[in-house]
């Protein structure tokens, strides 16, 4: 048996090269605003789920079991519950506003498809202690800069807002019982998830709103950021917990119509884990998605091994072939010494086929005159060097490129 799990994926080196392109990107979006970053046990008490999440999400998505000691273990399929507990079990002693981020694996059991796994690793993003319109700006804006660090351009994506205040003025409108709206709610989130723009009569509807004038300040202070935002009555997210604001990313791209991520405001959720209420506003944004998001769009580079350098000993020099290495990795070059092979050709081709773009072979004149003859392999230029100024060149001229 050679294939993983269903739904869940292996990462050789060269998916770990993506995935961690992707989150050095998250993390220096989220970084730039003051985010810190945080974790929680993969491992939650089902009960943290329970009526305070989507009941969907719960009984039919979620991998729950019963440890030894009896008790009912859920693998976590979000990270907002975890956060609102920590935040809960500390919340006076921490410093308010908190901003918090993390990029971790999660687990749901549903249909593989497009964009949608059983494993996957998302950042997760919250503002938590702020209930201004200041705060969900922020958190559209940092929305705004993740997008932007990963290479987009404004008109990749549209980024369409909604309220569940909004929406719950509707239900009263339309006469949807209370008990009601929270399934009714999911099912617009089920629904196609591509959007539209508010038509003629729900706008009409929403301007007898108070979500009237908090939509045209919220718009307002993001166009002085330079970013849009679309009103789109259609957006609902399916968790139970959120409370006003929310909203989703969408691909302009007709390959890969469909909303990417999203987020919104959940006041109350971090109250239900004990204690007073605590606003808070935030977004989850997972790397399926965003991948598909980086291949339509051509945004994916080209990346390199994170070794610089193959060397390879050449005849009886591989004793010096070590302490050459060594003087390169002081200057901060990574360098995978060559093993197994004996012929030039071998080494060469292993070194290609690791993605290692730099190669020197090491042999005795190397060892007499302290200096390498490095090839760059995809162009096939050659560089002189000495042992002690080959890191040097490495870290400087080994960018990596778009394809």
């Amino acid at each position: 048996m050679t294939q993983p799990y269903k739904g869940v994926r292996d990462f050789y080196p060269e998916d770990q090269r993506v995935q961690r392109y992707i989150a050095d990107a998250m993390r220096r979006a989220v970084e730039a605003y003051g985010y810190e970053e945080m974790n929680g046990s993969v491992l939650e008490p089902t009960e943290l789920y329970a009526s305070k999440t989507s009941e969907e999400i719960v009984s039919e998505q979620t991998y729950t079991f019963t440890d030894r000691g009896d008790r009912s273990v859920t693998l976590r399929p979000e990270m907002t519950p975890t956060v609102a507990r920590m935040v809960a079990a500390k919340r006076r002693e921490l410093g308010y506003p908190l901003r918090w981020y993390s990029f971790q694996n999660f687990f749901r059991y549903e249909r593989p498809q497009r964009g949608r796994l059983r494993e996957f690793w998302q950042l997760n993003a919250d503002l938590i202690g702020a209930s201004n319109i200041e705060a969900d700006a922020e958190i559209i804006a940092l929305a705004a800069r993740v997008m932007a660090e990963l290479g987009a351009h404004q008109d990749d994506y549209r980024i369409r807002v909604s309220s569940r205040a909004f929406l719950d003025s509707v239900y009263e409108r339309v006469g949807i019982p209370t008990e009601d709206r929270p399934r009714m709610t999911r099912l617009l989130d089920a629904k196609d998830k591509r959007g539209v723009e508010l038509d003629a009569s729900l706008a009409a509807a929403l301007e007898d709103t108070d979500s009237f004038s908090y939509f045209v300040d919220l718009s307002r202070i993001l166009k002085e950021q330079g970013i849009a935002i679309h009103i789109d009555a259609s957006i609902a997210r399916g968790f139970d917990y959120y409370t006003g604001m929310v909203f989703e990313v969408f691909d302009t791209n007709n390959e890969n119509p469909r909303s990417l991520f999203g987020g919104g405001r959940y006041d109350t959720l971090i109250e239900k884990y004990g204690g007073e209420a605590v606003p808070a506003v935030g977004f989850g944004m997972g790397d399926v998605t965003v991948h598909d998001f980086l291949s339509t769009h051509h945004l994916l580079p080209k990346l390199e091994s994170s070794a610089h350098l193959y060397l390879a000993p050449i005849g009886a020099a591989a004793r010096g072939a070590w302490a050459a290495a060594d003087r390169i990795r002081i200057g901060g070059a990574n360098v995978a010494f060559g093993m197994k092979h004996e012929r030039l050709a071998d080494h060469i081709r292993n070194a290609e086929k690791l993605g290692i773009p730099y190669f020197a072979a090491f042999g005795d004149d190397e060892a007499a005159s302290e200096t390498l003859t490095i090839k760059h392999l995809s162009t096939g230029t050659e560089t002189k060097l000495s042992f002690d100024s080959a890191s040097a060149f490495l870290l400087g001229a080994a960018p990596q490129t778009k394809q």
